[in-house]
């Protein structure tokens, strides 16, 4: 009985492999498959087109971009660049590009005030780990200076517009 079963199995098997020799290429849909294949064609090169002028365009907005950030904003010290700039922005205000980022503005904050918070991130009073692993080999000098930096932001624009 098992022969049989067996038999039969691999001649159903034959037949639908025949079958779908007949109807065209099983991978591409038979026919159907050609006309998908040739559509591909027809729009690659608009596509590309609408890439290129895409890319164009994102590039002169970000030269633009670039210009106004560089003409616009002050002089910050390498240590602000290096340490606050990636999370509160290169003048302080917690936006780049129009864009919201991970750290609160800093941006007309006292000096004195500016002091305790980094102060207390680095005793860890304040919770943030990302505060205290930058400011954890700071001395207590080098956290007046970016407080007291930080706090000439505004004067600084101030002296920029006028």
């Amino acid at each position: 009985m098992k022969r049989v079963i067996a038999i039969v199995s691999t001649i159903f098997v034959l037949a639908l492999m025949a079958y779908t020799l007949s109807q065209g290429r099983a991978f591409q849909g038979g026919e159907a498959g050609n006309i998908i294949e040739d559509m591909k064609y027809i729009d690659a090169p608009k596509t590309v087109e609408a890439k290129e002028e895409k890319n164009d365009d994102e590039e002169k907005l970000k030269a633009l971009r670039d210009k106004a950030g560089n003409s616009g904003t002050f002089e910050v010290s390498n240590a602000y660049k290096s340490k606050c700039a990636s999370c509160h922005g290169a003048d302080g205000s917690g936006m780049q590009n129009g864009k919201k980022l991970m750290g609160p503005k800093l941006y007309g904050q006292e000096e004195a005030v500016l002091y305790k918070d980094l102060v207390d991130f680095k005793a860890g009073r304040k919770e943030n780990l990302i505060m205290k692993g930058l400011l954890i080999n700071l001395e207590d000098e080098d956290l007046k200076n970016f407080a007291k930096e930080i706090a000439g932001f505004k004067a600084k624009q101030e002296a920029l517009n006028k």
